[in-house]
């Protein structure tokens, strides 16, 4: 495994770096395979890195976007991370809306809507499936994606998504440790001085926070 950290001066020249970077491996993708499958998590860190993607010269008819994660929320909610990922992002550039692909947390049964979600990552990315590219960030308590601690989810070892107990007042699904290890490339973007503890433990593979693992 090869780990490269990037180190900027401020916020706004991370996002630069990361939207530049992301799109290099992006077309490297759409190179050898003919289309790059992209999972994209939310949050505030990412969004001016979505707007500084959108800038880039991108393939984007021969893009997947799939999500990492999601809360449990009405379709519009500001809650989700598909609203903002949306409107910052996925409206302004051509991507045919048939390869978006939202997670289903409208759905009453929520394990039935992660197994479909799963049945659509294996569709596009193999089975199973090996995402081309997984963005990931940190939470000050060291969780990603959805993958909070204490939540049993940490211990799935099989599914590639799974519905999450509460976590800040939402139920979630997430991909699981198994799919996003798979990944050909996972990109973590971190900014913020509550997040360099987290960073370090991280750099340290500390077992003791969800995302070190």
């Amino acid at each position: 495994m090869r780990v490269k950290l990037f180190i900027n001066e401020d916020p706004q020249q991370t996002a630069r770096a990361a939207a530049i970077w992301l799109a290099e491996r992006v077309r490297d993708a759409v190179t050898a395979r003919g289309r790059c499958s992209l999972a994209m998590s939310g949050g505030d860190t990412p969004l001016a890195m979505f707007d500084e993607l959108r800038k880039q010269d991108i393939p984007w008819r021969a893009v997947h976007i799939f999500q990492v994660d999601e809360r449990v929320a009405p379709a519009g909610s500001p809650a989700r991370n598909f609203t903002h990922l949306h409107e910052t992002f996925l409206r302004h550039v051509p991507i045919p809306s048939e390869q978006i692909h939202p997670m289903p947390v409208e759905q009453d049964d929520l394990n039935k809507a992660a197994i479909e979600y799963a049945g659509k990552l294996a569709e596009v990315a193999g089975s199973p499936p090996v995402l081309d590219i997984v963005h990931l960030g940190i939470g000050d308590d060291g969780h990603t994606a959805s993958l909070a601690p204490g939540d049993p989810v940490l211990k799935q070892g099989k599914r590639d998504t799974a519905v999450t107990k509460p976590y800040q007042d939402h139920r979630r699904i997430t991909l699981t440790y198994p799919c996003i290890a798979r990944a050909r490339t996972i990109m973590w973007l971190i900014t913020g001085n509550d997040k360099a503890i987290m960073l370090r433990r991280l750099q340290d593979a500390d077992s003791g926070i969800p995302a070190g693992r």
